[in-house]
C-alpha cells in the first residue's frame, strides 16, 4: 500500500510553530487543509486576531502588509496576518517586500502565512528561500496517480465509511483525480449513508443521490462551452439556499490549473506531464485540449482574478452581487465572446 503523502506534510505543520511560513502547491483542497492546521495551532497559542490579503496580481500594494505588520493590535497580544497569492507567486514587488520584511525581522507577536494556489521549482525564488530561512516551506505536490485510491480510502475512513476495491473504483471514477470534488462527494456520502460499508452498486446509488444541482454540474457546463446550462445550474444553486463561498474552492481549483495549463501551453512545454500533475485523467485530455483554446493564458489569469473579486464580494470584502460575479466569470469560460466583453467582477 502507498504511503501517505500528507503524513510528512502534517508532521511539518505540527512541530514548532516558526514566525514565517509558505504553504504551497496547485491542489486546493490538501493546502487549504494544512493551512487550516496552521490557523487552528496559532488560535490555540493565542494568535486570535486574523487579517487576510489577497495578493493576486502586481497591482497588490504589499505596503499594506508592511502597514498590517507595524500596527498596533486592538484586541490580541497576538495575531496572524496572512497573504494568498493565488498564482503561487509573490511578483517583483512582492519577493522585494518579503525579502526586506524578514531581513528586518518580524514582530514577536505576528506569525505570517503566505499560502500558494500553485508551485513548481520555477516559482521559488529569494523570498521563498527567505522565508525558509527564517521559518518553513511546506510545498504540497500532487498526488502521484497511484496515491490516489490510499487517499480515497484514508477519507472514507475519517468519514466513518468503507468501501471495497470496487466501489472505490467507482468513486475514483466520479471524481477524476479532483480531490476537491472527492472531499465533497465524501461528505455527502458520510450524510446519505452514515457508518456504512459501501460496495460498488451501493456507491453508484448513493452518488446518483447527490444534490440536482451541484458545483460539479456547474464545473462541466463551464468546461463543455455550455453558458446557458451554466445559468440554469447557478439559478438552481441560489433556489436551493447554496452560499457562493461553498462553491468558490472547486472554481478556483479548476481556474488555477487552467491558468496553468494555459501557460505550459503556449510556452510549447510538456502539457502531457502538466495533465498528469493536475490529475486530469487521459478519458478528459481532450475535452480539457479544446477548453485550452478558447483563451489566452492572460484571459485564463484575469479569470482567476476575477473569481477572487467574487469571493471577496461573498465575504463582505468588497461591493458587488457575488451571484452576478460568480455568472459573469463562468459564462466567459464557457464563452470566449463573454471574455471578450470583460470579466471584471
Amino acid at each position: 500500500m502507498a504511503s501517505d503523502p500528507d503524513a510528512p506534510l502534517q508532521r511539518l505543520v505540527d512541530g514548532p510553530l516558526k514566525p514565517v511560513w509558505l504553504v504551497a502547491g496547485p491542489e486546493f483542497l490538501r493546502v487549504q487543509e494544512l493551512a487550516d492546521r496552521l490557523r487552528a495551532r496559532a488560535r490555540a497559542e493565542g494568535y486570535t486576531e486574523r487579517e487576510v490579503f489577497e495578493a493576486a496580481d502586481e497591482r497588490f500594494d504589499w505596503d499594506e502588509v508592511v502597514r498590517a505588520l507595524s500596527a498596533m493590535s486592538l484586541f490580541a497580544q497576538r495575531r496572524l496576518i496572512e497573504v494568498r497569492l493565488p498564482t503561487g507567486k509573490a511578483g517583483r514587488n512582492g519577493s522585494t517586500a518579503i525579502v526586506e520584511l524578514l531581513k528586518r525581522g518580524l514582530p514577536p507577536d505576528i506569525l505570517l502565512l503566505f499560502v500558494g494556489g500553485d508551485w513548481s521549482k520555477k516559482h521559488a525564488g529569494k523570498w521563498s528561500q527567505a522565508i525558509a530561512a527564517a521559518g518553513c516551506v511546506v510545498e504540497v505536490w500532487p498526488l502521484k496517480p497511484d496515491e490516489l485510491d490510499g487517499w480515497l480510502r484514508r477519507r472514507l475512513q475519517s468519514a466513518g465509511l468503507t468501501a471495497d476495491a470496487a466501489a472505490l473504483a467507482v468513486l475514483r471514477e466520479r471524481v477524476e483525480g479532483n480531490l476537491l470534488a472527492a472531499a465533497q462527494e465524501i461528505d455527502k456520502l458520510a450524510m446519505l449513508r452514515p457508518g456504512a460499508r459501501l460496495d460498488a452498486p451501493a456507491m453508484a446509488e448513493a452518488v446518483a443521490e447527490s444534490a440536482r444541482y451541484n458545483v460539479f454540474g456547474l464545473v462541466d457546463a463551464a468546461v463543455a462551452g455550455d453558458p446557458a446550462r451554466v445559468l440554469r445550474v447557478l439559478a438552481g444553486l441560489r433556489a436551493e439556499g447554496e452560499a457562493v463561498p461553498a462553491l468558490m474552492g472547486w472554481i478556483f481549483t479548476e481556474l488555477q490549473r487552467l491558468a496553468v495549463l494555459s501557460r505550459v501551453q503556449a510556452a510549447r512545454g510538456d502539457l502531457a506531464g502538466a495533465f498528469r500533475a493536475a490529475n486530469i485523467w487521459p478519458g478528459r485530455q481532450a475535452q480539457y485540449r479544446q477548453l485550452l483554446q478558447r483563451h489566452p493564458p492572460a484571459v485564463w489569469e484575469d479569470l482567476l482574478i476575477a473569481a477572487g473579486r467574487v469571493e471577496r464580494m461573498a465575504k463582505g470584502r468588497a461591493d458587488g452581487d457575488p451571484w452576478q460575479g460568480l455568472e459573469r466569470v463562468l459564462v466567459a469560460v464557457a464563452d470566449p465572446r463573454a471574455a471578450r466583453l470583460g470579466v471584471g467582477a
